[in-house]
């Protein structure tokens, strides 16, 4: 199959993806989180507790303050300690709810089991409708509230749904181990998302520099209908909303119009997993896969970590910094 790519300029910086082999993880709980309010493009969350006020795992704790905005749940049970202006890892003071961490305890409304879900019951309002519940934003990194970009303005039709698997920035295997991985789930996912936008194809972008990712996500993608692997020349910025567009779908986004406006929705596999916990098992979204990769740390990892949880934690968990 031809490697397709976009039209215009690209680089190809040198490849560092140390963790590529690095199998996702978990570690343990931090003793204390700060959950921002503003995880997101548009208006920060308005919080829903207050200090002393207990909460459990998926416990809604802070409400969307407009359309392009979105609901945050706590990631852990425990106590609020408050509400107050945390450091960013930008470097900038944003308010946070801080909660002590006491036990692993979950609102019951979430499905912990591990069985595939296929199908869905829920129509395709229904599904968005959950989506815009559970807090997902896009998690290729813009974090674009999802339910946002799913609700197709009336007279605005969309035909092409592509799904970012590309991860072309130097050092990141998160999504790449996410593919790896969690192939089901994913595609699970896609066709909720096909189902949400009335959509009978969608279009997965994996660079040609992850071949394992190819090869498994185009045999799982055979057990679902109209949804296509497109293998791509490895060309940095392609996982940039509007290369990949033109790369996968042959279409120019013109300045300051959105992927909408050439008929295309873009989300990201990590979004395509969260839209189907959120879906499949009613669970928010409360954590990611987080690739801690460099020279000078002891080992390479992908973890998944709890949102609100700190960079200390991060490297603490690889002992630490050389």
């Amino acid at each position: 199959m031809k490697l397709k790519t976009f039209r215009l300029g690209g680089v190809h910086p040198p490849e560092n993806e140390l963790g590529r082999g690095s199998k996702i993880e978990t570690i343990g709980l931090p003793k204390r989180v700060f959950v921002p309010l503003a995880q997101h493009i548009g208006s920060p969350s308005e919080a829903l507790v207050q200090k002393g006020d207990p909460v459990k795992v998926g416990t809604l704790i802070a409400r969307a303050a407009g359309f392009v905005s979105t609901g945050v749940h706590s990631p852990v049970s425990g106590v609020v300690a408050g509400v107050e202006d945390v450091m960013s890892v930008a470097g900038y003071k944003r308010p946070a709810i801080v909660i002590d961490v006491d036990g692993d305890e979950w609102e019951d409304s979430i499905d912990r089991s591990t069985a595939l879900v296929k199908t869905t019951e829920l129509t395709g309002r229904q599904i968005v409708e959950r989506v815009a519940a559970s807090g997902i934003i896009g998690m290729g990194g813009a974090g674009f509230p999802t339910h946002v970009k799913m609700s197709i303005p009336e007279g605005r039709k969309v035909d092409h749904l592509i799904i970012n698997g590309v991860e072309c920035e130097p050092y990141l295997t998160a999504d790449h181990r996410l593919m790896l991985e969690r192939a089901d789930e994913i595609l699970a996912g896609v066709s909720f998302m096909m189902k949400a936008l009335s959509l009978k194809s969608a279009t997965i972008g994996i660079e040609a520099n992850k071949p394992d990712a190819i090869e498994i996500m185009t045999r799982v993608a055979l057990q679902w209908p109209g949804i296509s692997v497109q293998p791509l020349k490895v060309q940095y910025p392609q996982g940039a909303e509007k290369q990949l567009i033109n790369a996968v779908a042959g279409r120019e986004v013109p300045s300051g119009k959105l992927p909408s406006d050439v008929g295309c929705i873009v989300d990201n596999v990590g979004t395509a997993l969260a839209i189907y916990e959120a879906v499949a098992k009613n669970k928010p979204l409360i954590e990611r896969v987080v690739s801690v990769t460099g020279k000078p740390l002891s080992r390479q990892a992908n973890f998944l970590v709890i949102i609100g949880s700190s960079a200390e934690n991060l490297f603490g968990a690889l002992g630490g910094l050389r």
